[in-house]
Order: C-alpha cells, then structure tokens, then sequence
C-alpha cells in the first residue's frame, strides 16, 4: 500500500500529465490553423505521449490500491504569436513538468517509498529526453526565423516525428 500523501501527489501528477495533453493538441491546432502540418502532427503525438505519461501513473496507482482522483482538466491557451513563441512554451513547460517530477522523486526519498523512486527514475529520464528535443526545435526555429524557406524545412522536418 502507498503512503496517502504519495498517492495524492501522484494523482495531482497524473491529473497534470492529462492537461499537458491537452495542452499539446491545442498546440496542434494552432499549427493547423496557420498550415504548419508538420508542427500539427508533432505536436499530436506529443499529446498522445502525454496521455501515456497520465495512464502510467494511473495505472501505477491503481497496481499499488490507492484511490485514483480524476480532477477538472483546465482550458489550455488556444493561440501563439508564432511557431516560435509556441515551442518556447512548450520548452518552458517541459521545464516546470521536471520540477514537479523533481519534487515527487524528493517526496519519495523522504517516505522511504523505494517502490515509488524507482517508478519515478522513468519520468526522470524522459523529462531530460523531452526538454532537449524541445530545446533543440527552439533553437532550429531561431535560426529559421530569418526566412520562410527555412520555415518551410522546419515544418516538414517536424512532420517526420
């Protein structure tokens, strides 16, 4: 059985990887709607990536028989000033995401829950993998900002996620 404050903050965590895909097909639609197809799609299986992270935690909740809580999902934003401004955001997210991972594997130090450490180095992992690919699109879309051509590139480049 999991320690009740673990299980709450996992069922926070689980709730919060629900809205972050939400937030990504937001995104998606922002690519869409400003004909970046390959934006869109990358931005899609993001979403669905997120997804898997909320099912992980709940089933890992559920394999450990705490209560699972679904929560109210907020609206995501709808629109950005640019592909670049919505990457960024979603940099910036995938940084914030690591700290509430960060926080979770401290919590689980300190409960001396060994089960739930060892289920959160996953999370760890990812989260280096998904801020650098990230990070690495920001700085190709810095760089593409200087003409549509490059734009053109980056769009199709992103399609073959």
């Amino acid at each position: 059985m999991i320690n009740d404050k673990m299980a709450k903050a996992l069922n926070e965590q689980m709730n919060k990887e629900f809205y972050n895909s939400r937030l990504y097909l937001s995104m998606a639609t922002f690519f869409h709607d400003i004909n970046m197809e390959g934006g869109a799609k990358w931005m899609e299986k993001q979403a669905a990536e997120e997804t898997e992270h909320a099912m992980k935690l709940y089933n890992y909740l559920k394999d450990r028989g705490a209560r699972i809580l679904l929560t109210e999902v907020p609206a995501p934003p709808t629109s950005w000033a640019s592909p670049l401004a919505a990457f960024e955001d979603a940099y910036k997210h995938e940084c914030d995401v690591s700290k509430e991972i960060d926080d979770l594997v401290e919590m689980a130090r300190t409960l001396k829950d060994n089960a739930t450490l060892n289920f959160l180095q996953w999370f760890v992992d990812e989260q280096v993998e998904e801020e650098a690919i990230t990070d690495a699109i920001v700085q190709k879309l810095k760089m593409a900002s200087k003409g549509s051509g490059a734009l053109f590139f980056m769009d199709r480049m992103l399609g073959e996620r």
